[in-house]
């Protein structure tokens, strides 16, 4: 059983060294614990998912670049979210809104190789069942 995912849960990036909040800005009808209830579609950059503090992928350029002028060795850079698709929903039959509602244990890839998670999900009563 997984929960519901609300608004203000942590999120955190494989290749990330922060978590950093959902905003949750597709829809605002159904309410988990007084906050909105997030679905696969909560997903844009900025919008939806903030910067996970410092990016430790070397697919992204500015680190791999930060990394080769310091002769090979391992230069975070500022995360700059690159969500590669929307989260891949694991109950898509829990629709809100008509789009299925985002659990936590759904995953969205960043186009860096990273793997975004719900590491809190910001409320502790709905299930996705």
């Amino acid at each position: 059983m997984s929960l519901l995912v609300a608004m203000g849960a942590n999120l955190l990036c494989s290749m990330g060294t922060a978590p950093a909040p959902i905003k949750v800005t597709s829809q605002t009808k159904v309410l988990l614990e007084g906050k909105p209830a997030a679905t696969i579609q909560d997903c844009a950059p900025a919008s939806n998912v903030g910067p996970f503090g410092m990016c430790t992928s070397l697919a992204n350029p500015t680190v791999a670049s930060a990394t080769a002028a310091a002769m090979g060795v391992l230069t975070p850079q500022p995360c700059v979210p690159a969500p590669a698709g929307t989260w891949i929903p694991t109950k898509p039959k829990v629709l809100i809104d008509g789009k299925p509602c985002l659990a936590q244990d759904c995953k969205l890839a960043c186009a860096y190789a990273g793997q975004i998670s719900v590491t809190l999900p910001g409320q502790t009563k709905t299930n996705a069942n």
